[in-house]
């Protein structure tokens, strides 16, 4: 299969920002892009499972030549107009299955789309399915009983991470331009890093969703992008931020588009690199080295690294997380819980949640509320030393797709499902921004990331960094084979 036109584009390698120039002037075809992303998709997917619920072949290739004549006749939808997208399978897709990966939810089909599904499709994007997650998000490995597992873009005897790992196997692999994720406990960073992409996990309110029963308390995950080149990802984030009247906590956009203010000298930035945090985290070998030749490149760039240790106790991080966790989980699904035949039909992790959940009293949600805000505290008082937070993006490299989770990491047991992806609280707990870049590969051609954190609304500077890194690596141009 060749995925290159007449015209000598290449859909499957031509980042999503020049594709869209491409499409807006005319020079390819909607229908020629879809044909190429839909020829793409039956060559791979069989082998890596990232996308699911797709669309007949004939349904989208009408909507591509609906899309095609809008252009003919002036109408130009936005930046995504003609992009095929699947969109992960924990967003509500208006007539297309909305799994969450559940036995609960397998005929589940929404009469309606969730707000960042609506905005993509403002944006002119063509719905062709779902990328696969874990069951309700949970874990950060793409598995569940309806679907399967999601394998890796690089081996695929390896995880995806999770839990938007279909999102970024699809997008890895050039089945689609670019992808939506979600994050709680690093699910646009893990699989990120895992696949060898950008995903850049954005501040709490930066990009609404909805509708949820609760808008008000529940703050601990957020929607965000997916993409091979930063100004993909920033392109992709300002058609999914800005504030809804629906989302009281959300934040208008900001004044210029964070695609249109890319370039910046980042001579004189201050990073301060955590690291293992003086070896609270256990790390696989190998990562810490990749990382540190990450910072050398950014030293090369002007900026300055130091090493950054917060006065704070790591374990309170963790401690408060997991009751905030297990709290918010039980909330969203105790009706389920408590119905046996729905009960039987929860994972052993899901199950573990909800019923540690179950057992907190308000008290105890609100002391761990209070740690978080000290945390947050601490956090802030940090950007008095340094610009950015530097930190690995995960503590294993890819593992065998075929366990649940691996329980033990440079000889330390992992005592819940998701311990072993611990250094991605700190950010989630901050509400910060913050972004996945990869460092390379291990002697096993593993890929890895680290995660640079950012002030609270601070995407910009933080795809101003990233930037200047994509220019000064050659990470981001690689390309897996299949």
């Amino acid at each position: 299969m060749s995925a290159t036109d007449d015209t000598g584009v290449d859909f499957l390698t031509t980042d999503a920002t020049e594709l869209s120039r491409l499409i807006a002037t005319r020079s390819v075809s909607c229908v020629e892009v879809m044909t190429a992303c839909l020829d793409r998709i039956d060559q791979v997917n069989p082998t890596y499972n990232a996308i699911i619920s797709l669309r007949d072949r004939d349904a989208l290739i009408g909507d591509a030549r609906t899309a095609d004549a809008d252009l003919a006749a002036g109408r130009n939808r936005g930046w995504m107009h003609g992009f095929p997208l699947a969109v992960k399978d924990l967003a509500a897709t208006a007539g297309i299955p909305t799994t969450f990966g559940s036995l609960l939810f397998a005929d589940n089909v929404p009469d309606a789309d969730c707000l960042m599904v609506s905005r993509l499709r403002a944006a002119g994007a063509i719905i062709i399915g779902k990328t696969n997650t874990p069951e309700f998000g949970l874990g950060s490995h793409t598995f569940n009983p309806l679907h399967g597992t999601t394998r890796n873009a690089w081996n695929p005897t390896l995880s995806a991470g999770g839990s938007s790992g279909g999102a970024a196997v699809s997008v890895a692999l050039g089945m689609q331009p670019v992808a939506d994720g979600s994050d709680m406990m690093g699910s646009l960073r893990n699989p990120g890093a895992f696949n060898n992409i950008l995903g850049i996990r954005p501040s709490f309110g930066r990009v609404p969703n909805g509708p949820k029963p609760e808008i008000f308390v529940h703050q601990l995950s957020t929607d965000g992008p997916m993409a091979r080149s930063v100004s993909d990802l920033a392109h992709l984030l300002d058609v999914q931020a800005g504030h809804d009247p629906s989302v009281p906590l959300s934040q208008d956009k900001p004044p210029t588009p964070f695609a249109a203010d890319l370039d910046a000298d980042i001579a004189g930035r201050r990073i301060g690199w955590i690291g293992d945090w003086n070896g609270y985290y256990a790390m696989e070998d190998g990562i810490l080295d990749l990382c540190g030749t990450a910072l050398g490149e950014f030293e090369s760039l002007g900026a300055t690294v130091e090493p950054l240790l917060p006065d704070f106790a790591p374990e309170a991080i963790w401690s408060s997380w997991v009751t905030l966790r297990q709290w918010s989980v039980a909330g969203g699904h105790a009706a389920d819980f408590a119905k046996p035949t729905r009960r039987d039909l929860m994972k052993p992790e899901l199950l573990w949640e909800i019923e540690h959940g179950l057992e907190l009293s308000a008290l105890q949600v609100h002391e761990a509320s209070v740690s978080r805000a000290d945390w947050f505290r601490c956090f802030m008082g940090l950007f008095e030393q340094v610009d950015f937070i530097a930190m690995p993006t995960a503590q294993v490299f890819p593992f065998d797709a075929d366990i649940r989770w691996p329980d033990r990491i440079a000889g330390r047991a992992m005592d819940t499902y998701h311990r072993w992806m611990e250094v991605v609280i700190p950010a989630s707990m901050a509400g910060c921004p913050a972004i996945n870049l990869p460092v390379g590969f291990d002697p096993a051609g593993r890929p890895m990331g680290i995660q640079i954190l950012g002030r609270p609304r601070g995407e910009q500077a933080l795809l101003q960094l990233a930037r200047r890194y994509e220019e000064a690596t050659t990470w981001l141009s690689m390309r897996p084979g299949v």
